[in-house]
């Protein structure tokens, strides 16, 4: 770092403690990482941290010895090993955590970390509850902490166009928009759990943590818990969080004003509790009107949900838009101002001349891009360099995609309609739905 870019830097870090700022630059500007969590998801993570020479892992934290090998391998160094979180988060030499745990794990480790100085990069689902995720932005405030929750579409240069194009009124006003999780997992899905992975008594122990208590099986452990609720929200949380902040991000809006939901374990034979199909609908309230949103979850057929077979799309008054990992897509909507005409025996040539009236008026638009982890992450980096500048994707945007998911299941379990305050954090029309925003932690468990 030359003399001109170090003054640059120190201006930039000015909310920055003296402590950290010196913590920070007293490692060859190297942001010191600890890792929580290193199976699939965490592995990734950590692949794109390591894409860059400013990030060290100094520290990984996992139950299976195997899973922080690997990543002290690719380390290109000599982390420290810990089994239990709590003592990396202690760990001095430590000046950010990720955490790609399972989803009821997520909120103590935030907290925590957030409470001994660590910024955090939390994957998403940021929550396992929607009471946990706003305990986590209050907490994220108190502690003036670095965050950044693992939505990395939001890094994504073409697809930050893509939002600000359909936000300006590049479709016209948006009516409807869908995510689709097509996976054909018929006949046998994940099985019964009993060829998988096998944990001692103190393993499981320490691996439900918050969780109730109950017997071993392998499906509920690792990467599979996401077929449970008690560790997850299943897809619609696992895949639907992501769609779900890319659309409320396009249509530029933040809580939905009610939420209904059908489906069930319908035909795979295992034993999940989330469903193998199942389609939640919101209502949010955008700026022109209501838009309808859909997370369609169809896990026993995986034909094309659209003509374009993308993981998303808005439909607008004049056109469509067509989005997923690798671009965008515009296609423009015909329409006329001419009233649909009344038909009558006496009169077919008003009817045959309204569908000739009708003219496209955007163009036709297509952009291609890939989306990776490595964005995500530098952004993160930099954050916590610069300290006054949020994350691509700060706590309260990664709890505001979360909680829509979230509402979703409720929906979905109670099979109700219901009608939500996004302030208020309540539904106003079902105590009882009321009772699943949070749950008991199993002792000696407490959310700070």
């Amino acid at each position: 770092m030359n003399d001109t870019t170090r003054r640059t830097f120190v201006r930039t870090a000015a909310a920055v403690t003296a402590a950290s700022y010196g913590r920070i630059l007293g490692a060859n500007d190297r942001v010191r990482m600890g890792y929580i969590g290193l199976g699939n998801r965490g592995d990734q993570v950590h692949e794109a941290h390591l894409e860059f020479s400013d990030s060290q892992t100094v520290a990984v934290c996992d139950l299976r010895d195997e899973y922080m090998d690997l990543a002290a391998k690719k380390s290109r160094g000599n982390p420290t090993r810990y089994k239990d979180y709590r003592k990396l988060i202690e760990d001095k030499n430590v000046d950010a955590v990720v955490i790609a745990t399972p989803d009821h794990w997520h909120a103590l480790q935030f907290v925590d970390a957030c409470h001994a100085g660590k910024d955090v990069y939390c994957e998403k689902p940021f929550a396992l509850t929607v009471s946990e995720g706003r305990r986590m932005v209050e907490v994220a405030q108190q502690t003036k902490r670095i965050v950044q929750v693992g939505l990395q579409r939001r890094s994504n240069k073409a697809l930050q166009e893509a939002a600000a194009f359909v936000r300006e009124g590049g479709i016209g006003q948006p009516t409807v928009a869908k995510g689709y999780h097509l996976y054909n997992e018929w006949p046998n899905g994940i099985g019964s759990g009993d060829d998988s992975y096998k944990m001692t008594e103190e393993m499981w122990d320490k691996w439900l943590g918050p969780a109730p208590k109950i017997p071993f099986n392998a499906n509920r452990g690792f990467y599979r818990f996401r077929w449970f609720y008690n560790y997850s929200g299943g897809q619609v949380t696992n895949f639907g969080v992501h769609y779900v902040d890319m659309l409320r991000w396009c249509l530029g809006v933040d809580s939905a004003k009610a939420v209904t939901a059908l489906g069930g374990h319908y035909v795979n034979k295992d034993n999940r509790e989330i469903p193998d199909t199942c389609e939640i609908l919101w209502e949010y309230p955008a700026k022109d009107g209501p838009v309808m949103m859909v997370f369609s979850q169809y896990n026993a057929n995986n034909a094309p949900a659209n003509p374009r077979s993308t993981e998303m799309e808005i439909r607008g008054t004049k056109g469509t838009i067509y989005i997923d990992l690798t671009g965008w897509e515009v296609v423009p909507q015909k329409y006329t101002d001419t009233l649909v005409p009344a038909r009558t025996p006496i009169d077919r040539e008003t009817e045959k001349s309204y569908g000739p009236s009708r003219k496209e008026t955007i163009q036709p638009k297509k952009v291609t891009t890939r989306v990776d982890n490595q964005a995500h992450a530098r952004n993160f980096l930099d954050c916590i360099k610069a300290r006054n500048v949020k994350t691509n994707c700060d706590a309260l945007t990664g709890h505001l995609s979360t909680s829509g998911p979230l509402i979703g299941n409720i929906a979905l379990r109670t099979k109700s309609y219901l009608e939500w305050d996004g302030k208020a954090e309540k539904f106003t029309n079902n105590a009882a739905a009321n009772k699943l925003l949070s749950y008991q932690y199993r002792a000696p468990y407490k959310l700070g």
